[in-house]
């Protein structure tokens, strides 16, 4: 039998213009579910998905807003993304990757696709490495999250529209299933098919995601 590989997110020793904190803290007082401009942002860590063909990058930060916790999924791509329900929010230049287009994961789908999947399994999260001076090191994050409660039936998990993103909760469907993203995660019961973070700062579990069959 062969091994179950787990997914690897690549990381690279670069710089990064803006930066991820600066991207956030410019885009979500633009939005409904966004603290006031001037709040002060703590982005808390991220945790990350696996592109299947490996050329878009999925990463989801869980920030602090003074009281208020944020969930901010963005996906960097190596070209324009062709979709009518794109929205970009800046061109990221990375000193080894080269210019990077920066999206509103929600908005993206193959973000969308790989959300529904791990939501409903529990699997994909990407493990961080990072190669130094021909060694490869974890590249560790704060964030740790868990999901699952699909069964063995085959479900599809793509075809999702964004059909609600208000201040606290987004809402994608497809012809079966209703996926709720918390914009603004709080503690509270697990549904029958979900994702919770928790974080080393004393933080979580919180709701990530709920998946229902419509």
């Amino acid at each position: 039998m062969v091994p179950t590989m787990a997914a690897v997110a690549v990381f690279h020793r670069a710089t990064i213009t803006p930066t991820k904190a600066e991207v956030i803290a410019q885009w979500a007082p633009t939005t409904p579910w966004g603290p006031p401009p001037g709040t002060e942002l703590d982005v808390l860590g991220s945790y990350r998905f696996d592109d299947p063909d490996g050329r878009v990058g999925m990463e989801v930060f869980l920030v602090q807003a003074d009281d208020v916790l944020l969930h901010v999924p963005l996906t960097y791509r190596d070209e324009p993304l062709d979709h009518p329900d794109a929205v970009l929010l800046t061109e990221m230049e990375h000193s080894v990757l080269g210019t990077r287009w920066v999206y509103d994961g929600l908005r993206d789908p193959r973000f969308v696709l790989m959300l529904a999947a791990v939501s409903m399994t529990g699997q994909g999260e990407a493990l961080g490495m990072a190669q130094y001076e021909g060694r490869w090191y974890v590249a560790p994050t704060n964030v740790r999250i868990s999901g699952g409660g699909w069964g063995l039936e085959r479900v599809p998990v793509d075809g999702f529209e964004l059909v609600g993103d208000e201040e606290s909760t987004a809402v994608l469907r497809n012809e079966r299933l209703e996926l709720t993203f918390h914009r603004r995660p709080v503690p509270g019961p697990t549904p029958p098919i979900w994702l919770v973070g928790t974080w080393h700062s004393d933080g979580g579990p919180v709701g990530l995601t709920e998946v229902r069959e419509r």
